[in-house]
Formats: structure tokens, C-alpha cells, sequence
């Protein structure tokens, strides 16, 4: 019913309206899209997203930096 409603109206209108309406719309748009960004992505994001972007976020380390010491790795080593 109120879409019926809206288009009717819509139909009335000249194109300056029109055109301030068009840039409300993206306004109401550009805001949703503030609001979504502004969650933290992940409290967003499903889990294969969030595990995509970790693989991502692994693949740009460096690929030659020094690792741990096998020692390192050692519960026994904690206690010395």
C-alpha cells in the first residue's frame, strides 16, 4: 500500500523533486553504508570472511624473517 502511495506521489513531482529526493536517497545510502563500517569487522563479518582475511593477513608476513628457537617451543624450557 504505501509503495503504491509513494509512487503515485513520485509520479507528481517535477525534476528538481525528483532530484532532491535522488540525493536524499543516496544521503539515507551513504549514512547506512557510515553505520555498517563503523562495526568493527569482526563483529561483522561470518566466519569463513573472518578466516579469509586472517590468511590474507598471513600471507603478507614476511616469509624470512628468524623463527623460535626449538627450545622456545619447550614447556620444560619455562622453567629453567
Amino acid at each position: 500500500m504505501l509503495r503504491e502511495d509513494i509512487k503515485k506521489e513520485l509520479d507528481k513531482l517535477n525534476d528538481e523533486q525528483l532530484k532532491k529526493i535522488a540525493d536524499f536517497i543516496a544521503f539515507l545510502e551513504f549514512q547506512s553504508r557510515q553505520v555498517a563500517l563503523s562495526v568493527p569487522f569482526w563483529q561483522r563479518a561470518k566466519p569463513p570472511e573472518r578466516a579469509r582475511e586472517f590468511r590474507e593477513w598471513v600471507s603478507q608476513l614476511p616469509k624470512n624473517s628468524p623463527s623460535l628457537r626449538d627450545e622456545a617451543f619447550s614447556r620444560d624450557s619455562i622453567y629453567e
